[in-house]
């Protein structure tokens, strides 16, 4: 059995928060030593790794103030950072391990490489890509942070920077697609866990590659993979590409 090590829940009363919860209380190698939500002061000196899925407001405060005394490190799934959020997680992770992705699912990590080969080998001139996805009613971010991730793929896959290719939201009289953009389109419905697709298309034929979360403990099994590794890594920002041991360290 692998050594028992403590673990925090930041966004504890929320559905991810839940959800981690209850991989975690299945598990024997790990101890919940706190449960907090934002507005929370959680003694961190108890945990070996906190597993946060709160806001973007919370995860940044959190990620400056681990940092501040050196630790825990950090699995982070809240999206939609403003730009002084992610420098402050940025710096964090100078002094810290974090652990930031969002999604952790492993079938959706492998469709991330997947539409970055796909991207490569699908002339931009020929094929168009959008990224299309759909969550439940209280997402409050769009597009989603997957969708995001999913978008950066296929731009890296064509030697661009995804702010460069991206394609503003398809809304009124928009004129003709252009060349080489990255379309992204959101829906936000009752209960949807999670659906992603990428979507190639050319004059003469369309490529659709598509994940599916069936239920939210995919996400929490992920991340507490993802606390598991993190906990004894050396300071840096890392993704779910690292924890699968899919880019070299």
């Amino acid at each position: 059995m692998s050594a028992i090590f403590h673990a925090g829940i930041s966004g504890a009363q929320g559905r991810m928060g839940r959800a981690v919860d209850h991989v975690l209380d299945a598990r024997d190698d790990v101890v919940v030593a706190v449960r907090f939500d934002w507005g929370d002061t959680p003694d961190l000196s108890l945990c070996d790794v906190v597993i946060d899925f709160s806001t973007a407001e919370a995860s940044a405060a959190l990620a400056t103030r681990a940092a501040e005394r050196g630790g825990p490190a950090l699995v982070i799934g809240s999206t939609g950072f403003t730009d002084e959020q992610d420098a402050a997680i940025r710096a964090a992770a100078e002094k810290i391990a974090i652990v930031r992705s969002g999604n952790y699912s492993l079938g959706l990590n492998i469709l991330i490489g997947l539409v970055e080969h796909a991207a490569q080998r699908l002339d931009a001139r020929d094929w168009d890509i959008e990224v299309i996805e759909a969550h439940h009613r209280l997402k409050l971010d769009a597009p989603s942070g997957t969708a995001l991730m999913l978008g950066e793929a296929a731009a890296n896959g064509r030697n661009h920077e995804l702010a460069d290719v991206r394609s503003r939201p398809y809304d009124g009289i928009t004129g003709e697609r252009e060349v080489g953009k990255i379309g992204f389109s959101s829906i936000r419905a009752g209960g949807i866990v999670g659906d992603h697709t990428v979507l190639f298309g050319s004059q003469d034929e369309t490529l659709t590659l598509s994940h599916s979360a069936i239920d939210r403990s995919l996400f929490a099994k992920g991340a507490v993979a993802a606390a598991a590794w993190v906990r004894t890594r050396r300071p840096g920002l890392y993704d779910m590409q690292d924890v699968l041991g899919f880019r070299q360290a």
